[in-house]
Order: C-alpha cells, then sequence, then structure tokens
C-alpha cells in the first residue's frame, strides 16, 4: 500500500527494508575504493587487444561495462561493448578480451560466454565473488577480480563498473582511472549527506521518489546518460517493484514522443530526463522542447542535471541517485526493496528443465 506521508528516514525504511538495501546504496563510495584495492589485489598484468573490450554478464552483473563506457567517453581507444547472451557477438575473435562478470559466479548465460571466449582463444578476466566461475577461472589459469559478498547483485554496481574500467585499461581500450574513481568516491560521500536518509524531506531524491510514487516511470538518457537511465529503469524495477521503461534521445523523438499522446488514456506514466553538464546543445534543446510536448499528457516531468566534474563522478553521481530514489520509492510503496521473488521462480524452473 502507498504510503505518501511517509518519512524517508533510516528508522522509518528500515521497518521496510528487511535486507537493509539502503545501507549497501549508502556504501557506493566506499565500494568504489574497495573495488580498486580488489583489482590491485588480482595483479592483473597488461595486454593488448586490438578488437577491444566483451563484457558478458546479465542483469545487475552487465551494468558495469555500459556505466564504464559511460565514463570512459571520448578516451575510449577501442570498442567496449556487452553481452548479455548465451554467446558471443559473433565478430569477437582471439585478438578481444572477454571479462565475464556474474555476482554469483552462476549465471548460466555468462557461464556460456566464458566456455565460447576460451574457445576462442580469447583472453578472459573474470569478476565474481564465488560460485562456478571462479572455480573454473582458478582451474584454467584466468584472472579472478574479487567482489564483496552478501550483496544483492544490483548492490555491486560499484564492483562491477571499477573492474570493467581497469580491465579496459589493461587491454588497451582506455586510459587508467584509479584517480578519478577516488575523487569520485570523495565527492559520493558528500552527496550521499546531501541526498540521504539524514537529509531534510525536501531534498532531490526524497522529493523525486514522492514525485513517480503511483506513476510508471519513463526515464530518458542521452549520451553520457543513456546506460543511466537503463540503470534508473531495473533499480525502480527491482527495488520498488513496479513497471518502469527508459530510452534515449534523439531517437526517442522520432517514436515514443508520439506514444505520449494516448498516455493518459492507459495510465499515470511520469517522465524522468538525465541530463549532463556536457551535453549536445541539440540535445539540450531537445530535453527542453520534449518535456513541454508531454508535460500534459504525464502525471510528472522531472529533469536531473548529473553532479561533478569528471566523468567517473558524475556517472557515479546520477548511479547514485537513482538507486536512492529506487529505495525511498520502495519504502514509499510500503515494499521492502530486497526480494526479487519472480526472478527467484524463474532461475527455479529453469533449473527444472
Amino acid at each position: 500500500m502507498t504510503t505518501t506521508n511517509l518519512q524517508l528516514d533510516r528508522e522509518s525504511i528500515g521497518r521496510i527494508d528487511s535486507s537493509d538495501q539502503l545501507t549497501d546504496v549508502l556504501a557506493i563510495p566506499e565500494h568504489l575504493r574497495d573495488a580498486l584495492w580488489k583489482v590491485e589485489s588480482s595483479q592483473l598484468s597488461e595486454w593488448d587487444s586490438p578488437a577491444g573490450l566483451v563484457v558478458a554478464g546479465m542483469g545487475g552483473s552487465a551494468i558495469g561495462g555500459a556505466l564504464a563506457r559511460a565514463a570512459l567517453g571520448d578516451s575510449a581507444t577501442r570498442p567496449i561493448l556487452a553481452a548479455r547472451a548465451y554467446g558471443l557477438p559473433p565478430w569477437t575473435t582471439p585478438d578481444t578480451t572477454v571479462l565475464c562478470s556474474s555476482y554469483s559466479g552462476d549465471t548460466e548465460e555468462t557461464l556460456a560466454c566464458y566456455e565460447a571466449a576460451g574457445a576462442l582463444g580469447a583472453t578472459r578476466v573474470v569478476a565474481t565473488s564465488g560460485g562456478r566461475l571462479a572455480e573454473l577461472a582458478r582451474a584454467d589459469g584466468v584472472p579472478v577480480i574479487p567482489v564483496a559478498g552478501g550483496l544483492q547483485p544490483r548492490a555491486a554496481v560499484a564492483y562491477m563498473t571499477v573492474a570493467a574500467l581497469e580491465v579496459a585499461a589493461r587491454c588497451g581500450a582506455g586510459p587508467r582511472c584509479a584517480s578519478d574513481i577516488d575523487v569520485a568516491a570523495e565527492h559520493l560521500e558528500e552527496l550521499v549527506v546531501e541526498w540521504g536518509p539524514e537529509a531534510p524531506e525536501d531534498t532531490l531524491a526524497k522529493s523525486l521518489a514522492r514525485g513517480l510514487v503511483g506513476t510508471v516511470p519513463v526515464i530518458a538518457g542521452a549520451g553520457v546518460t543513456t546506460a543511466i537511465a537503463y540503470r534508473w529503469k531495473t533499480q525502480i524495477n527491482e527495488n520498488a517493484k513496479v513497471p518502469a521503461f527508459w530510452h534515449e534521445l534523439p531517437e526517442l523523438d522520432h517514436n515514443e514522443l508520439v506514444g505520449w499522446t494516448g498516455a493518459g488514456e492507459l495510465a499515470r506514466f511520469s517522465a524522468v530526463f538525465l541530463e549532463d553538464s556536457d551535453t549536445h546543445p541539440r540535445i539540450a534543446d531537445r530535453v527542453e522542447l520534449t518535456e513541454s510536448l508531454v508535460r500534459d499528457a504525464a502525471a510528472g516531468t522531472f529533469r536531473v542535471q548529473t553532479r561533478g566534474t569528471t566523468l567517473v563522478e558524475r556517472v557515479f553521481s546520477m548511479v547514485l541517485l537513482g538507486d536512492l530514489v529506487s529505495v525511498y520509492l520502495a519504502a514509499l510503496r510500503g515494499t521492502d526493496p530486497g526480494p526479487v521473488e519472480l526472478i527467484d521462480q524463474l532461475k527455479r524452473s529453469l533449473a527444472e528443465r
């Protein structure tokens, strides 16, 4: 039941949040620092992958590759692409590095990609907290980047993103970002204070959650914020347990925009535009115009800016904000953000086939 008058403080959220997902979100700055240390502990060497990097994973384990690509921006020197399937892209060659990311280490799609990469002779690296993937990698002499245990896979976003950034640097797909990651962690500590549960009720994260409750959020990103828009959608799905959708500008102005014409007849949809300080001027124009065109059909429209100077800062500022909004939204709905029962049910059913 929706409880819009709920105070979004630790005590109130704690009565709903049985596995303390809020603390895991607030720990993202610490996770960034720990992730760097864990990559160093894996003693990765450097090598050259002219064909670039494929990050193979699913769900919360896959988003790190997309966020790493966003955080590198124009400094990426080779393709960095995702494989969210039972196999690798057909153009994958021995000159490709494949980072197999699975929090549990037992994700069947990622295990299939690990085997496929080995058959191709591609360089493999693994990021996991354990499971079958860690066992296979250690038996094969494949480097394993350890990930902290005891989290929901989606809460390991900092670990998976840092792993992808560091592997990209080691294989020649981008520069080292360790100093930027440290700076981002320090900045995020300030944002945790500004947006966290101890902040006033009218703070940005809490206000956004209150604006979205009772609606179907439609998240729009562009450029740097495209992958973050997808992250917001999936966090709202898993934490708040409601449908949410995402798209990117300028493409959505060539199709989705028209769909808003009938939105009011179907449900209460809200539009959220994730903006960045370095966006293309024409994209900025499109955000302003698109918001004005959908406003009458939407239950609410919201524009949110990244915070920070470097790309790593800006990407993770928006990740932190979206994660907090999703947990606050869950609390306002009286929904425990931790369990993902339908996913667990699906996995059990698949295991029986």
